[in-house]
């Protein structure tokens, strides 16, 4: 009788340990890898000589060239998420209201900018539209794109696919049941367009204004390389950083950032939250007809703006392959015989980096989420926001952080300074609020008959979550493990500091071939990040599949 009475107690303690360690471990990770950092950050701020005050403040706020950026942001910013939305609901409109072919191509080619380093947009406007780009020749004419219109065509480029997946979603959401009684009323398609669509579709688009203007105004990449003159708030930061190594004034511009950004932020979640409400259960999916005036108009401009997206990024992988751009056009790999700036060692790193950064992340935020669902709500929520906050930090800032934190001997975290380790979990903080909100809703899913059928056969929450979780929630592990490692693969912004002459990654080893003046080799290492993340992103694709067929055979059986 003991022994039977103690079982359940003895499962009972485990699962509540297990439940706390799930939980602990990364809420530990939080704090001291991001929550800590952002104190660091504050506190520098504030920090004159021996004491703190204002000081920086008042110097900062009394510089013109800090007003001059903070303007040229919010301009650059303004004018790219008016363009990215715009360009981001035609081809939206064109993918989920319209009726033609070849819609799998358009999907494929909005996401490529995605996959590069952010400063591969800039570099492709260099060879297209630079001094001695191909359509400047061609034209006969010097094209000024350095500056803010090649800033503005850049960036556009970068936050599209973001405007594109964003609306998408909102507009495949519509049920296809108001148009048909629409049409029993007699609606012509432009009122349906005007009255329906365009309504339902709001809380969307107000979404992707606010993330193409957070990715717009924390970017670092095209501003460094095709800015010119024209200063921002990231640029600003790198200048006082590394240039000036003034890092209390540093830490005064990227808190100034972090504001615009975090208000950004919390007004794209009620964004969200709203367009969440607003949806209904039980909805019929639209299917558009062939309307030959809409449809080839929306398919012709939508292929132009892919058209554009192509040449960007094609361009760069050509010129990799040219032996002197723009004189000698014969092609060569003699640009991808790299020695400079770390060589390929650098490529190598990162790809060690993004697994790390990818299973670590991908482990800790299902742990996590794991957890969360045996705490009370009471003491789930305010660890769920704080698990949501690192979206609404720019990558500058975050890599701020960790240098002003990591780089000072008052702590032994002093030990990952100048490490791999270090870079693979800014990486993974930097990105990890989407890879646990991609967590959350794959638990949401859960039927919660399964774990109390579990529970009710002796399983514990281990092997609950072994057996019964995990495998549920797969597909969504897996697609946060590739995200992970693709993101981590292409940032900039967020290891620009973190980088040192014995250690570096592949987007920081671009920008000091381009800084060096060696484009075309710039372009060649470029090529190369790509070609890994499209492998992974095949790798990818191939896994779900397997996975899917797997559980569609099951299933029959």
């Amino acid at each position: 009788m003991n022994t039977a009475a103690s079982s359940p107690r003895r499962q009972f303690d485990a699962d509540r340990l297990l439940t706390l360690a799930c939980v602990g471990l990364p809420l530990l990770g939080l704090i001291l890898f991001f929550a800590y950092p952002m104190a660091i950050v504050f506190l520098r701020s504030i920090t004159v000589g021996d004491s703190y005050g204002i000081e920086n403040y008042t110097t900062v706020l009394g510089s013109s060239g800090f007003w001059r950026a903070t303007r040229h942001s919010l301009v650059m910013g303004g004018a790219t998420t008016a363009l990215s939305v715009f360009l981001g609901f035609i081809i939206a409109h064109a993918l989920y209201r319209c009726a033609f072919r070849g819609k799998w191509l358009i999907r494929a080619i909005i996401v490529l900018p995605l996959l590069a380093p952010s400063l591969v947009q800039a570099l492709g406007l260099i060879f297209l539209l630079g001094r001695n780009g191909v359509i400047s020749r061609a034209l006969g004419v010097e094209i000024e794109i350095y500056g803010f219109w090649g800033l503005l065509i850049a960036n556009t480029l970068y936050a599209l696919p973001q405007a594109v997946m964003i609306i998408g979603a909102a507009l495949v959401l519509l049920d296809a049941r108001t148009y048909e009684a629409a049409e029993v009323m007699g609606a012509q398609p432009w009122r349906q367009f005007r009255d329906l669509t365009l309504p339902a579709a709001r809380f969307g688009i107000l979404n992707a204004a606010f993330v193409c203007f957070t990715i717009t105004i924390t970017d670092f990449g095209n501003a460094a390389v095709i800015g010119g003159d024209y200063s921002v708030l990231a640029t600003e930061i790198y200048s006082q950083v590394v240039g000036q190594r003034n890092f209390n004034m540093g830490a005064v511009v990227g808190i100034m950032l972090l504001l615009p950004t975090v208000i950004s932020y919390a007004i794209e979640r009620q964004a969200i939250k709203r367009q969440q409400a607003a949806q209904t259960t039980g909805q019929v999916p639209f299917r558009p007809s062939f309307s030959p005036l809409r449809d080839i108009s929306m398919a012709f401009v939508s292929a132009l703006i892919c058209a554009g997206i192509v040449a960007v990024i094609a361009i760069v992988v050509y010129a990799s392959f040219v032996k002197l751009w723009p004189y000698n056009m014969g092609l060569s790999f003699k640009h991808y015989d790299i020695t400079l700036a770390g060589g390929y060692g650098s490529l190598w790193m990162t790809i060690v980096i993004s697994l790390a950064a990818a299973a670590g992340g991908t482990i800790a935020v299902f742990l996590l989420g794991l957890g969360l669902r045996r705490l009370p709500q009471a003491l789930a929520q305010p660890i769920q926001i704080l698990a949501a906050m690192p979206a609404a930090v720019p990558g500058m800032v975050l890599g701020l952080a960790y240098i002003l934190t990591f780089n000072s001997t008052a702590t032994p975290l002093y030990l990952l300074y100048g490490t791999a380790a270090l870079i693979a979990i800014v990486n993974f903080y930097h990105y990890h609020t989407q890879g646990f909100l991609t967590v959350a809703t794959g638990f949401r899913q859960l039927p919660p008959a399964l774990e109390e059928a579990a529970g009710s056969l002796g399983a514990g929450l281990g092997r609950t979550a072994r057996d019964i979780v995990a495998p549920f929630i797969a597909p969504m592990l897996v697609s946060v493990f590739f995200f992970l490692f693709m993101r981590s693969m292409v940032t900039l912004s967020a290891v620009v500091f973190l980088t040192t002459p014995n250690l570096s990654v592949a987007a920081v080893t671009i920008m000091r071939l381009d800084d060096a003046g060696l484009t075309s080799q710039a372009a060649a290492f470029s090529t190369c990040v790509m070609a890994v993340v499209c492998t992974a992103v095949l790798f990818m694709k191939l896994i779900l599949l397997l996975m899917n067929r797997r559980s569609g055979s099951r299933e029959t059986n």
